[in-house]
């Protein structure tokens, strides 16, 4: 830690510390009672042998002392004083009754002449008011007040990276195109002079674009870290103020600052705090903010050269920035950094396992397809979510059963396990899951059910996992309408078994209109055309909504409205004809959930094929068992499956007689 840094923290209380010393001073004169006397009075109880010490103080005149003293009857907080000339023939008597009376008779130096005294008297009250003002002032500006930094505003936030916690691409999974386009910048960093010679420029700045948890702070600082660089952070939010004009002179002072140690490398993070679009908006534009990117864009390629400094900027809303900002000789590169794929997820997964303990029958590849749209940080925190669940059920490994748990809580929250269903609800639930089932077993093109559950989560009242049967990046026509006849189908099962509908398909509903509008107005998916009606992205600032043209006629609005309305009509009908041609299976599936609450894709399976769920599964509801065989297991894990089964004596037996007797036990239920 640095040394003046702790100095700087320990000034503080130094001076509290002798302020509390001052009070306790002060205090314990307070409650000392002193009685004035004078010297006959005095000399009265020296005769009488009252006396029992007296101190002899001489003032700064010479001529006049202080005597003060204790008599016998007083109490310990007890004491006299007087003053008085002090004369030769005065003090002869004061030792002859000190003699006779046998009291003593102290001397003490002037106490009014001592330097300490008077330091502490008429300074130190001075010096500790102004120590605690300052502190004060430290505490709420967060700045210590040293002369010409104090109320600095225009000082740059960006902070230097001290090396600590170095990060390079080896710690960045599932980025391999994105780290082969930063190479450069690494190269350029280290070696500047090979471009140069080429007549080669370096882009000056790069601009990582992709969603939320992808990793582009990350790979920010893995830049950083291979290139062995200065390395400044800084978030757009940390330029704009209150004050006009300061955003501005902060990023002059970055710049600056960063001139100093070239080669470097600037990060700003979320730079669409700063960088929006000019002039946007019913009220016009922000004149702070406009200012601080007018600098911005001036520093990274106006007038002033800036040889040896590259930007990485990382925003998630790229459709917001400013076209000045984007053009080359600024943000002359983009980088997009997509949700990764199988491989990059089982990557990631990777990186986030070490540390943590898993069964012998997980594998991370197996992980990484059921978290298809999963970016870094969620898969992070699912790992994260299963070790806590594990150790709150004092389990040595992490299971499929807290991996399949924590991916419950990441997608919609924790179980609602004290939520009552009334019978009714829960049986029309059950039926609105398992036709989500039945269509996604029945067409090709559907989403595969990969988990169904009646257990209330979130706003959710029961949850259906349903995923691609493959992950590819173009959608057939014929794939979007069997996804709305799957996302159609609970609604469906309710209508064809209850003959009444509930508002459980709001949700369903909403996807899938998405989807058939998108078709109409998008992709070319109707009798209207291969015609692109309306924009994938919906516009963010109001005045523009406001003023946006619109691209097609009031008729054209009311025929994209019937060809949604009539794809959406006709996929309930072939959803209806298939929910009914099915029947069996549908209320074989309800049934099996109002049992067992949640099964799993190779449970349906195993139900679809024989009717019937496996038959290790009406055993008990233990996890470790449900996840793994007997024999697979440690046998720490049988002994915890043996207790929970209260299997008497489980202590000392053997692995193997630990499976034959849970076997045993199986057989019997």
């Amino acid at each position: 830690m640095n040394k003046k840094v702790i100095k700087r923290g320990l000034i503080p209380y130094a001076f509290l510390l002798v302020f509390f010393l001052v009070i306790m001073t002060l205090v314990n004169t307070m409650n000392t009672e002193v009685h004035e006397l004078n010297y006959s009075k005095f000399m009265k109880e020296v005769e009488s042998g009252e006396v029992k010490e007296i101190t002899v103080t001489p003032h700064a005149n010479a001529s006049i002392y202080t005597i003060s003293g204790k008599l016998k009857d007083y109490k310990s907080n007890e004491t006299f004083t007087f003053s008085m000339p002090l004369t030769d023939e005065t003090m002869v008597k004061i030792l002859e009754a000190e003699k006779e009376a046998n009291f003593t008779v102290k001397t003490a130096a002037d106490a009014s002449a001592s330097p300490l005294l008077i330091f502490v008297i008429n300074y130190l009250p001075t010096i500790i008011l102004i120590g605690v003002t300052l502190y004060a002032i430290n505490k709420v500006f967060g700045k210590q007040m040293d002369g010409n930094r104090s109320m600095d505003f225009g000082r740059s936030k960006a902070r230097l990276s001290n090396g600590e916690n170095k990060v390079t691409f080896k710690d960045v999974a599932g980025l391999d195109e994105e780290k082969e386009e930063l190479e450069e910048l690494i190269d350029f960093l280290k070696a500047p002079k090979k471009f140069q010679k080429m007549g080669a420029r370096i882009p000056k700045g790069v601009l990582l674009v992709g969603p939320p948890g992808t990793g582009k702070t990350l790979l920010a600082r893995a830049v950083a870290g291979e290139a062995n660089v200065p390395f400044y952070f800084i978030s757009g939010s940390d330029f704009v103020e209150l004050f006009v004009g300061v955003g501005a002179s902060r990023v002059r002072d970055m710049f600056k600052q960063a001139k100093q140690s070239a080669p470097c490398l600037i990060f700003i993070d979320e730079i669409d705090a700063v960088g929006r679009q000019r002039g946007t908006g019913l009220g016009g534009g922000h004149d702070e903010r406009e200012q601080t990117l007018n600098q911005l864009l001036t520093e990274m390629d106006g007038f002033g050269a800036n040889e040896g400094i590259i930007i990485i900027a990382a925003t998630n809303r790229p459709d917001v920035l400013d076209p000045a900002l984007l053009r080359p000789g600024r943000f002359d590169r983009q980088v997009t950094v997509n949700l990764p794929d199988a491989k990059g997820r089982e990557e990631i997964l990777g990186v986030h396992a070490k540390g943590k303990i898993f069964a012998p029958n997980i594998t991370l590849a197996n992980l990484a397809k059921r978290t298809v749209g999963f970016s870094g940080a969620d898969l992070e925190n699912l790992l994260n979510e299963a070790a806590l669940l594990t150790v709150r059920r004092n389990k040595k490994a992490i299971t499929m059963a807290e991996i399949d748990e924590a991916h419950d809580r990441v997608l919609m929250g924790p179980a609602k396990k004290s939520h009552k269903y009334t019978e009714k609800e829960k049986k029309t639930v059950a039926y609105h899951e398992a036709g989500h089932a039945v269509v996604g077993i029945k067409l090709e093109g559907a989403n595969d059910v990969q988990k169904i559950t009646i257990i209330p989560r979130g706003q959710a009242g029961g949850y259906n996992l349903m995923l691609p049967k493959e992950e590819t990046y173009l959608s057939t026509k014929n794939e979007l309408l069997q996804t709305i006849s799957g996302l159609l189908a609970g609604r469906v099962a309710e209508e064809v078994m209850f003959n009444e509908v509930t508002t459980g398909a709001s949700n369903d509903f909403e996807k899938a209109t998405r989807i058939a509008r998108a078709m109409v107005t998008e992709y070319g998916m109707s009798d209207l055309g291969p015609i692109q009606f309306e924009e994938r992205q919906s516009n963010v600032f109001l005045g523009r909504d406001y003023n946006k043209a619109q691209n097609f006629s009031h008729e054209v609005a009311k025929q994209i409205d019937e060809e949604v309305s009539k794809i959406i009509n006709k996929q309930y009908k072939v959803t209806e004809k298939i929910i009914k041609e099915n029947m069996d299976l549908l209320k074989l599936i309800a049934e099996t959930l109002l049992e067992y609450e949640t099964i799993t894709k190779e449970q349906i399976d195993y139900l679809v094929k024989h009717g019937k769920m496996p038959e290790e599964e009406k055993i008990n509801d233990n996890p470790n068992i449900k996840e793994a065989k007997l024999e697979d297991l440690t046998i720490e894990d049988l002994q915890d499956i043996a207790k929970d089964e209260k299997i008497k004596g489980y202590e000392k037996l053997t692995k193997e007689e630990l499976v034959e007797k849970l076997k045993q036990k199986m057989n019997k239920e």
